[in-house]
């Protein structure tokens, strides 16, 4: 296996006779959406914009291709702490970094089934907060 990161967190795998597998590490300063918020919208569509934004920059800074015909994403959340939560609440975030991929990006011609298997969301232990992405194509 060959593989390289970055000093910003952003790393390409690419395996001999398998498919092609990219990840990519998004974070910030400021919290990620969750599902039980219950957020004024504007402040909600400004959180929404900037994670899909952050996803947007790592993605032309890891030079990844464009048009795949159909990927899987699985993405690690990474929080500070150690305390117990449902993963599951934050989608939002991961939804907003899905979009920044496909919509502007243009990681895959649409969002849909046909092209992308998930987005699967797991807890990534405690460290810095982030969310690694990790996108494997499907041949």
């Amino acid at each position: 296996m060959n593989g390289t990161e970055g000093a910003d967190g952003v790393g390409v795998t690419h395996e001999q006779n398998k498919a092609r597998k990219w990840t990519l590490t998004v974070q910030s300063e400021l919290p990620m959406l969750n599902l039980n918020q219950r957020l004024h919208w504007a402040k909600k569509a400004q959180l929404t914009k900037h994670w899909r934004r952050l996803a947007l920059v790592n993605a032309m800074a890891a030079d990844l291709p464009r048009n795949l015909e159909r990927v899987h994403i699985l993405a690690h959340v990474v929080k500070p702490t150690n305390r117990q939560y449902d993963v599951h609440n934050l989608m939002p975030t991961l939804k907003a970094c899905v979009d920044g991929l496909v919509t502007d990006y243009g990681l895959l011609p649409e969002d849909t089934n046909k092209h992308l298997i998930g987005p699967d969301l797991r807890h990534g232990g405690k460290g810095e907060a982030r969310i690694i992405i990790e996108i494997t194509e499907e041949t």
